[in-house]
């Protein structure tokens, strides 16, 4: 029996205990919580920021005995040690060489739950050292925590080490799914680190983060339904889309240990107008994270547009380097807790601060501001000109505009030398990911763009109206 506790928040009945789902929306990953009931609880894949784990334990007055990782994550920091520093103890594979104080699992460790017993299972595939973890009530299993060897219709790609270990994991994958996972009971309930939403680890978009069990696999899965090692091959790396940059150097970060900074890190400092030319001239990136509208109306020239949101680390973390002091232009309203977090669980430490005042301030002092044309299926141009889908490709060839370029926003800067000479109207999904796109072109010297605020079917639907109007 599942009882709804929040939208990111979901528990399952674990014998005398629970298992609590703790989903990161814009990632697309899961962190669980398993209370065997007996004053204690673990900690499975825990992204950075452990307040919500530690509230947890405030809550119910249990505290924090364990903290386990799957793997060594590319996509986000891993919050074990803060959970460490708080009194956990760190359980982890130990071919992952973690640096930090920990216990090395391997195939076959237990830990003791309280009369429940938490068995390690090597399904090496996802990357090297993988572990999953299964719960065992006695010897009946009674709960698999997968990581990313096996994800609700998917698994996880096997393309993040090196390329030349991708076919070499992926056949790794299947004998550890084909060996270990799928040899366990049907009815097994399976909760599995990554998922959908903006993650980049699972190996389709047909993936989601609900928890699933072996047997709806073994029916439903499309990599499941390989008759061989080769098909499965096939099929698994067929799917692979691109991954934002940050991935290739996460696994070292968790590898060696983060920073720690408590569940409360430091606000962004407030900057000066002064302050911000200096660090604008020593190579800072000046990040607007206000809403898409706002930034059109009037923004920094040469500010990137990152509307804060959920998928706003993937974002950051994908267009800006990791080295370069980062300066936020936000709304009054903007939440920075949040927008510390979400830069701080993709590895981004160099925050130097926001701009006081924010563009107000800006414009106040007699600076230059820009703009950038926003239109929605209302005030559509009868000319937009070229239409360039800035999405990932799978999303466009599933509902792409008719005569438009698909140029993934990752990619944009590398591939300015394909968008035609002509305006350009920029679109994605909502606005978000074009209006990014926008402020890259627009720092790299473009003036001829603008952004379409509406969906691919919106536009669509607008098209016909405008090209008869221009007629």
């Amino acid at each position: 029996m599942t009882a709804i506790e929040s939208p990111d928040l979901r528990s399952q009945r674990l014998k005398d205990g629970l298992i609590v789902t703790f989903l990161d929306r814009g990632l697309g990953n899961s962190a669980y919580i398993v209370d065997p009931g007996d004053g204690r609880y673990v900690v499975v894949d825990p992204p950075r920021d452990p307040s919500p784990f530690l509230e947890y334990g405030v809550r119910t007055g249990r505290r924090a005995a364990y903290t386990i990782e799957t793997h060594l994550h590319a996509d986000f920091i891993s919050g074990s040690r803060e959970l460490s520093a708080e009194g956990a103890l760190v359980l982890a594979p130990r071919a992952a060489g973690i640096e930090f104080p920990h216990q090395g699992f391997d195939d076959g460790d237990e830990v003791d739950l309280g009369g429940l017993i938490l068995r390690a299972i090597a399904t090496p595939g996802h990357t090297p050292e993988h572990l999953s973890y299964v719960i065992l009530d006695g010897t009946q299993p009674i709960a698999l925590f997968s990581g990313g060897a096996l994800l609700s219709g998917s698994v996880a790609r096997t393309d993040l080490i090196a390329p030349g270990e991708t076919e070499t994991l992926a056949r790794s994958l299947w004998r550890s799914l084909r060996e270990r996972i799928l040899e366990l009971p049907d009815d097994l309930p399976v909760f599995p680190t990554h998922g959908t939403g903006d993650t980049f680890c699972s190996a389709s978009a047909s993936s989601s983060t609900t928890p699933t069990t072996i047997g709806r696999e073994k029916t439903s899965n499309p990599l499941l339904a390989a008759s061989n090692e080769d098909e499965f091959v096939k099929l698994l790396t067929a799917g692979y889309g691109t991954y934002p940059r940050y991935f290739n150097r996460l696994r070292d970060v968790n590898r060696r240990g983060p920073t720690l900074y408590g569940s409360r890190p430091p606000p962004p400092a407030h900057l000066s107008i002064e302050r911000v030319d200096e660090l604008i001239a020593e190579g800072a990136a000046v990040i607007d994270a206000r809403p898409i509208a706002d930034y059109a109306a009037g923004h920094i020239p040469g500010s990137i547009s990152i509307e804060l949101r959920p998928a706003f680390a993937t974002w950051l973390g994908w267009i800006v380097e990791d080295d370069r002091p980062l300066v936020f232009v936000l709304s009054d309203d903007a939440d920075r807790s949040e927008l510390v977090r979400a830069a701080l669980k993709v590895g981004y430490e160099n925050l130097a601060g926001e701009l006081d005042g924010g563009l107000k301030a800006w414009e106040a002092s007699g600076r230059s501001v820009g703009r950038t044309s926003l239109v929605g299926a209302g005030n559509l141009p009868s000319s937009p000109g070229s239409i360039v889908d800035v999405r990932q490709t799978a999303e466009f060839l599933a509902d792409g505009v008719p005569e438009s370029i698909n140029i993934e926003l990752g990619e944009l800067e590398e591939r300015t030398s394909e968008l035609p000479g002509d305006r350009l109207l920029l679109m994605c999904g909502h606005g978000q990911r074009a209006m990014t796109a926008a402020s890259l072109l627009e720092r790299s010297g473009r003036t001829d763009v603008s952004v379409f605020g509406g969906s691919p079917g919106q536009l669509s639907d607008a098209m016909p109206a405008s090209l008869e109007t221009d007629s």
